[in-house]
């Protein structure tokens, strides 16, 4: 197995390690964090022994494992991911990967100059069920008329948020807010399914930290719009759909995708049997544990296309909104 360092001790780590685990493709060898403390409790939560603890990055970086995978917060991504290129690092980093499209083509030709691999953790494209999607999409391509995602949830720190307490993920300091939090994973399924759109716009709602707390996006294809509805302060149980000129396709969630419908001109609906995995990272740790084991340049390629896009179109996205980031004005 891989050996695996780890930055950030909450719940997505927890799940990735679990996940990694299940597909005995990587092997926890250390953690990274502020405190001792929470390192071990994390570990002993896992039920691991002889795991190294760091409570400095630069020492973290030095120790012997192969393989980084990243889960802070969102403007610290492109520093730890740098450094650990610089240190000969595998890197997988939570989507999105960057906080602005400079910093994610510096991380782009330094794994490429330091023969590494770096990869955003976009989980869900990776699902058996997203794949099945993709399989419908390409059987249909003649009829295909465009698309609605909708991926709205009401964000566990939004009270928080509300009460003064000024967490991460609703401030332009760690590059928070819905579009680079949710929004993420509804453009994925729009490059992965139809590529990269011609124009993008975004309609955001701001809060008074200067992040978005929910907004609409459209993206622009030839022959198509594709219509995008996030949200962290409020919930919506909208289905997504792809639409086949009289026919669509029904999807329960646009970034966590459980279920698939089938529905005809004469709205019969009919189950879409498709898989999913009851740890929604058990695929993409496979995937990315089999592209490194092999060195299948062709996957992994494709995969650093995706991001490239992914990255871009979040940044037009802001742009045409207005939305800022501190990491804006620091380039």
């Amino acid at each position: 197995m891989i050996s695996l360092g780890i930055i950030g001790t909450n719940w997505i780590t927890e799940q990735f390690v679990k996940a990694t685990d299940e597909t005995k493709t990587f092997a926890l060898t250390h953690v990274y964090s502020r405190t001792e403390e929470k390192a071990q409790s994390f570990i002993e939560d896992l039920g691991k022994k002889d795991i190294s603890i760091s409570t400095d990055l630069e020492d973290f970086f030095k120790e012997d494992f192969d393989t980084v995978y990243i889960a802070s917060p969102n403007a610290l991504h492109f520093s730890q991911a740098k450094l650990a290129i610089e240190n000969g690092k595998n890197v997988i980093v939570e989507k999105p990967s960057t906080s602005t499209i400079e910093e994610f083509a510096v991380l782009d030709k330094l794994a490429h100059e330091k023969r590494v691999y770096l990869f955003e953790a976009a989980r869900h494209i990776h699902e058996p069920i997203f794949k099945k999607i993709q399989m419908i999409v390409e059987k249909h391509q003649n009829e295909l008329s465009g698309a609605t995602f909708s991926y709205m949830k009401y964000s566990s720190r939004y009270d928080a948020y509300k009460d003064g307490k000024n967490p991460n993920v609703f401030t332009t300091k760690f590059s928070g807010g819905a579009l680079y939090d949710l929004g993420v994973y509804t453009v994925y399924d729009a490059v992965v399914l139809f590529g990269q759109p011609d124009k993008v716009s975004y309609n955001a709602e701001f809060l008074a930290s200067g992040v978005d707390g929910s907004g609409s996006l459209t993206l622009k294809y030839p022959n198509f719009d594709v219509n995008i509805i996030i949200g962290k302060t409020k919930n919506s149980y909208m289905s997504s759909e792809i639409y086949f000129g009289r026919d669509t396709l029904l999807l329960d969630n646009g970034g966590d995708i459980n279920h698939l419908d089938w529905a005809d001109d004469n709205k019969n609906i009919t189950d879409v049997p498709a898989n999913k995995s009851e740890n929604p990272m058990d695929s993409e740790a496979s995937e990315f544990a089999r592209i490194m084991n092999e060195n299948d340049t062709t996957s992994y390629d494709k995969l650093l296309k995706y991001a490239r896009i992914v990255n871009k179109v979040l940044e037009q996205a802001r742009t045409s909104a207005g939305l800022v980031f501190d990491a804006d004005e620091e380039k």
